[in-house]
């Protein structure tokens, strides 16, 4: 009988896991398993020695209440996919089991960024401030969320006014939140300040 698969099971959650992929399968016959990443850019996924492995349902969303840690032994790309060995499993019948489960990684272990470049993670929530008409700077919304056209970075910003003192969200007829598309690239960079949650752009308000 075979042992079975050991999880870091008494490691407490961190507050700042970060989801970086899915497992969509297991991988050959020795316990490998297959992550679909949800970036393009994969470098914390793969330089993480430790990774969160998070049960998830549309109903529940992420249980982190039953996340485990397991230890990377290693991990490489597949393709447009990230296959990875972790300790304690050792063959295909104890990986099937976590299909489904969500990847996470604490972000205090992503590896540092060069001048210039920036985990999307960090830019959600920032405030961005755009041009009016005047060529004024002023408040656009903040990141909604962050994508790749497969040339650059795409922020979807979602439009916010000053009322009351306080920010809301610009609606359109049907009530929806208005969302702006903003490249974020240097050519309409002016400043990104992370710890300060503020994003300055010369992109125009109304494109």
């Amino acid at each position: 009988m075979s042992e079975a698969p050991r999880s870091q099971a008494g490691a407490s959650a961190p507050a700042n896991l970060i989801e970086l992929g899915r497992i969509v399968s297991a991988y050959g016959l020795r316990g490998w398993i297959k992550i679909q990443p949800h970036s393009a850019r994969s470098e914390a996924l793969l330089s993480a020695k430790r990774w969160w492995l998070v049960p998830s349902s549309r109903a529940t969303g992420p249980v982190l209440a039953e996340a485990r840690a397991w230890k990377v032994k290693l991990s490489r790309t597949q393709g447009s996919t990230i296959v990875g060995a972790l300790d304690g499993i050792s063959d295909r019948n104890d990986a099937e089991p976590l299909k489904g489960m969500l990847v996470m990684v604490d972000r205090s272990d992503f590896p540092e960024t060069d001048d210039g470049e920036y985990y999307w993670v960090d830019l959600m929530d920032c405030q961005v401030w755009g041009l009016d008409d005047s060529g004024a700077h002023v408040v656009m919304g903040v990141v909604a969320d962050v994508s790749d056209n497969g040339a650059h970075a795409v922020l979807s910003v979602r439009r916010q006014r000053e009322q009351d003192g306080a920010w809301v969200d610009v609606l359109d007829e049907k009530d929806r939140p208005v969302t702006a598309l903003v490249p974020f690239v240097d050519a309409h960079l002016q400043e990104v300040d992370l710890p300060g949650r503020r994003i300055v752009t010369n992109w125009p308000l109304d494109f």
